[in-house]
């Protein structure tokens, strides 16, 4: 509706009209204009930024660009062949239905499992919450592939629980969809757990405990108050395991058998057939899921809430649960925790073993082996990663400092390429960057494919997104009145971000820290395509063995890797409890 003061009384509404949009047209260049003004009264923020976008185009975007051009043209022209023969062959088509299947298995129980933990763990007088808490966020500190590892070992063709499961239900094979369900589950189901923990916490359990003061039954109170509040979590829960299932390349490749996903046949295209351009067409089609349910969670999901919260929320639990409400969900937990530590127990058992099915002769053979052998797999991981990581944590809290604090052109642009990678699966990624850096450009003049750079910066902005989203949420709980206080005093923003900021969101910079860390070292699906013979990981080596049915070689690496991130997060743990006491370290999923 439009108000009209008394010069406009009277005159034509299309002449009203055109004057309400031409101050609206004035009121946005003024914007614009005092943004400007105002970088460029910071000239050293102004540089930054800048820099920061020439980063994001050229360690993002511009591989990216490189997949969709080497896709569509080829030899200097349009060519669209690939995406004919794809969608006109079921070999190449099959793959996609098969991820989209896998997808949806995986997110599905995923979610489900997920909720039962947080619900036993926020809902119920559950023994021994530390315990529970621990076992389903555990399989985040390891690469997917170990639970694949762990599952031929144990229902593989020689292994131990074989021979019983057969005398069940007769001949099965692990390899195959059932199998990959089974391990990508349990892989990302910690994902969905700590989504949907932290929804239910944010959930004042006296709604619940007050409509069944009312009388409504269990299933009443679950059905009309918990599962519709919590609703949005579960459904951002979803779609981030099916996002991660989509991408998923190392379980596919060492459990998959003659079932067939985008992620492992797109690799097996370029490194296997040498063929770039149908490798490349094949990632796109993995893109197009993964970007859609990242959207969908990101700007869909993450804007409906149906949380009612009446001051702070009391962590309380509900207390009029009956006994054959808590056994099938204590049960489900006890069986769950159980799967998960005979997965990574078997682990254990099988890097002393000489020769897993053949010689179970106890040994630290394969322990004194991965040393001689893998030193510089493990070096080189420990080092690249070491690098890598402070890098990530700055520059994600940097970019989270710009996107919450200040406002500039672009801010919104900033936000969206640098989240990008988190929806871009990692294969795409990795075709993209021995793409674009494998020779020199207007972006980079430097060829970085064989060297140690194009790992540090594939690790770096891979999991830059995770530091960003934790620096957001620090900064978003810090009144920016006492920057501003900072500011009136005469310090700029550089002052100011390094004296006032940076100090309160410390924990979370150390947490974004400790994440970052655990992603680079346990890194398979994008690093794959950059590692050479001079740079190698660990995770490639550890994929190498399983994929030469060398299990207990493989088992032993797996287990220095893992000491290895415990290490690491104990320290970065106690550092960041001299720095903030109390506070603990939480991994932020949006």
């Amino acid at each position: 509706m439009l108000f009209l003061d008394k010069e406009q009384q009277g005159l034509p509404y299309f002449l009203v009209v055109l004057r309400f949009m031409n101050n609206d047209r004035n009121r946005q260049i003024h914007e614009i204009t005092g943004q400007l003004r105002l970088i460029w009264k910071e000239p050293i923020l102004f540089l930054l930024i800048l820099l920061i976008f020439y980063f994001l185009f050229t360690f993002v975007v511009f591989p990216i660009f490189q997949v969709v051009k080497n896709s569509v043209y080829i030899g200097g022209k349009w060519d669209f062949s690939n995406y004919v023969a794809i969608f006109s062959k079921r070999y190449f088509i099959q793959p996609f239905f098969n991820s989209i299947i896998l997808g949806i298995y995986t997110a599905t129980l995923g979610s489900i499992a997920g909720f039962i933990f947080a619900y036993a763990l926020t809902r119920t007088s559950l023994p021994f919450k530390n315990f529970f808490r621990t076992t389903a966020t555990f399989p985040i500190i390891s690469p997917p592939f170990i639970v694949a590892l762990a599952a031929i070992l144990l229902f593989g063709r020689a292994g131990s629980f074989t021979p019983w499961v057969k005398s069940i239900i007769g001949n099965y094979s692990i390899y195959g969809l059932s199998g990959l369900v089974l391990v990508e589950t349990i892989a990302y189901s910690p994902t969905a757990f700590l989504v949907l923990y932290g929804v239910l916490e944010a959930i004042d359990p006296s709604l619940e405990e007050a409509s069944m003061d009312l009388g409504a039954s269990w299933g009443k109170v679950f059905t009309t108050v918990t599962l519709p509040l919590a609703t949005p979590g579960i459904a951002s829960a979803w779609l981030l395991v099916f996002i991660q299932s989509m991408a998923d390349f190392g379980n596919p490749m060492v459990i998959s058998g003659n079932y067939r996903v985008l992620s492992v046949q797109a690799y097996l295209q370029i490194t296997g057939m040498y063929d770039l351009p149908r490798g490349s067409t094949l990632a796109m089609l993995l893109l197009l899921p993964t970007i859609t349910a990242f959207f969908l969670q990101k700007y869909w999901v993450s804007r409906k809430s149906y949380v009612t919260v009446t001051g702070k929320p009391t962590g309380a639990t509900i207390k009029n649960l009956e006994w054959y409400i808590k056994l099938p969900i204590y049960s489900a937990c006890i069986i769950y925790a159980g799967i998960v530590l005979l997965f990574y127990g078997t682990i254990v058992y099988g890097s002393f073993q000489t020769l897993w099915g053949v010689n179970p002769t106890l040994t630290l053979k394969n322990y004194v082996e991965m040393f001689e052998v893998g030193k510089d797999y493990l070096y080189h991981s420990v080092l690249l990663s070491s690098i890598a990581t402070p890098v990530t944590g700055i520059v994600g809290i940097f970019i989270s400092f710009l996107i919450i604090r200040k406002n500039f052109i672009g801010r919104g642009l900033m936000e969206f390429i640098s989240m990008l990678t988190f929806a871009v699966p990692g294969t795409v990624v990795g075709i993209g960057y021995i793409l674009a850096f494998n020779q020199k450009t207007v972006l980079m003049p430097v060829v970085l494919t064989g060297t140690a750079w194009i790992i540090i910066i594939l690790l770096i902005f891979r999991d830059m997104p995770v530091g960003i989203r934790s620096g957001i949420a620090a900064l978003q709980q810090i009144d920016p009145a006492i920057e501003e206080a900072s500011t009136d005093l005469g310090a700029d923003s550089n002052t100011t971000f390094r004296k006032i900021t940076l100090p309160m969101i410390a924990p979370a910079f150390f947490s974004g820290l400790a994440f970052g860390f655990v992603k680079a070292m346990t890194a398979i699906s994008a690093i794959i395509f950059v590692v050479s013979g001079r740079w190698n990981l660990i995770t490639v080596a550890i994929l190498g063995f399983v994929d030469n049915t060398q299990y207990a070689r493989a088992a032993a690496m797996s287990i220095i890797l893992i000491i290895i991130i415990l290490v690491a997060l104990g320290l970065i743990q106690l550092f960041v409890n001299r720095v903030g006491k109390g506070v603990r370290m939480t991994t932020i999923i949006e």
